[in-house]
């Protein structure tokens, strides 16, 4: 069992490496793109709740004080993929979309007493979307121009692999830290065309190739309460930074009547960056029964840079530009109910799970704020039962995501999220009878 545990793991970095996780929204066209969950199975149960959650059978990575948690016996392996239909509006106009993106694969073991180690590989960005819209540019100065056609296109991501340890120095203290490498291209590209060929057109290609690194340091923190409760708080800080990369603008003039192109080629240096992220959150844990707790995340968008394009006297300038975001919000509630999760009973372990959250975004569109978010889910935790391993777990959720503001394209997505956590008891010993 272990070797095909083993070369599934590997089978699945490589998979997850190879393919981005898809999005069909137009809100994915700026910044770094559309902000990945981030979270395993369970996690997304509760809506992305986990900065205060310590749990000895899966693996928690938004938090890596969490590590330490993880049973001495076994090795955690977790992967995940999620189906989504998008609803879009914007004046009356509807319009659907499907993705099924393969999520994440992670794993975890006990190293020694007290300390943990986790590994795995999860997307951080997705950018993807294509639409164009017409509209009516007659003027003076082209008599017979009656419409322009305008196409919005990208697509690429970040993803993010990751090698973490927890470590609890005292009893009730835990500290921790992920150390990721992060790679992966943002193409975007913006288009025209009219109906009257006599018309010149401008075309823009954006283009940017990420390859850096990623710290997050955590530590978490679990007092007794009473004889039946404990409280655990948590909390994390991601340092920001300059990613390195120098994006890099075509802008290609065409003559509708010759053919002939003229390109001109710009580059920002290190126009790219990573937001300061702290993360606060505590859980209330009834009896190994019921778990409630909450998380607020801060990023710290509204200080770093992005690349912009702005018209220079005629001549263009691409550089790196400052407030061109808003600093991010979002604050989470959420919970797990298990009667007895080492019953013999099927019933009595499986977990019921329910979250919400709320989010400001980050994006600042022709000076609005972009899309505020809404988002709840509901789902349960499966026990896998057979001849060898009972401690397997099946996490099934769904989720609902509205994003939303005025005068801008609606959002409404609803996801199903399924996770598969392996659960093996490598490294229990023998004992002679």
């Amino acid at each position: 069992m272990r070797k095909i545990l083993l070369a599934s793991l590997f089978a699945l970095m490589s998979l997850a490496a190879s393919a981005q996780s898809g999005t069909n929204s137009p809100y994915s066209q700026y910044g770094l793109g559309l902000l990945s969950e981030r979270t395993t199975g369970f996690n997304r149960g509760m809506n992305g709740l986990g900065i205060g959650f310590r749990l000895h059978n899966q693996v928690n990575y938004l938090n890596p004080a969490s590590y330490s948690a993880i049973d001495s016996t076994t090795f955690i392996f977790d992967a995940g993929l999620s189906l989504q239909v998008t609803n879009f509006s914007e004046n009356g106009v509807k319009k659907n979309a499907n993705n099924a993106d393969f999520e994440y694969v992670v794993a975890g073991f006990r190293l020694a007493r007290h300390l943990g180690l986790s590994a795995g590989l999860v997307p951080l960005t997705n950018v993807g979307y294509d639409y164009s819209y017409t509209v009516n540019v007659s003027s003076d100065k082209y008599d017979a121009v009656t419409t322009a056609t305008n196409t919005f296109a990208g697509s690429g991501g970040l993803h993010e692999a990751y090698l973490g340890m927890g470590w609890e120095p005292f009893r009730g203290l835990s500290i921790g830290f992920n150390a990721s490498y992060l790679w992966g291209s943002l193409d975007r590209s913006v288009a025209n065309s009219y109906s009257e060929s006599t018309v010149n057109t401008v075309s823009k290609y954006y283009s940017a190739s990420v390859n850096s690194y990623k710290l997050t340091f955590g530590a978490q923190y679990t007092a007794k309460v009473s004889r039946r409760n404990w409280l655990t708080l948590g909390a994390t800080y991601t340092p920001g930074h300059k990613l390195g990369t120098d994006p890099t603008c075509l802008v290609v003039t065409r003559n509708s009547q010759t053919g002939v192109a003229d390109t001109t080629s710009f580059t920002a240096s290190n126009a790219y960056e990573l937001p300061t992220e702290i993360s606060a959150g505590f859980m209330w844990n009834y009896a190994n029964k019921f778990r409630f707790g909450a998380d607020y995340n801060l990023q710290k968008w509204g200080s770093v840079v992005t690349p912009a394009y702005t018209e220079n006297g005629g001549t263009g300038l691409y550089a790196a530009t400052k407030n061109q975001f808003s600093d991010r919000h979002k604050v989470t509630l959420g919970g797990e109910y298990v009667n007895d999760e080492r019953s013999r009973n099927f019933f009595k372990r499986i977990r019921y799970r329910a979250g919400a959250s709320y989010a400001t975004n980050y994006l600042k569109i022709n000076d609005q704020d972009g899309p505020k978010e809404i988002s709840v889910s509901a789902g349960f935790g499966i026990p896998i039962v057979n001849g060898y391993n009972n401690r397997s777990i099946l996490n099934i959720s769904g989720q609902w995501i509205r994003r939303s503001a005025t005068s801008l394209i609606k959002e409404n997505t609803f996801c199903i999220n399924v996770g598969l956590t392996f659960n093996e008891e490598w490294f229990s010993k023998w004992k002679m009878q």
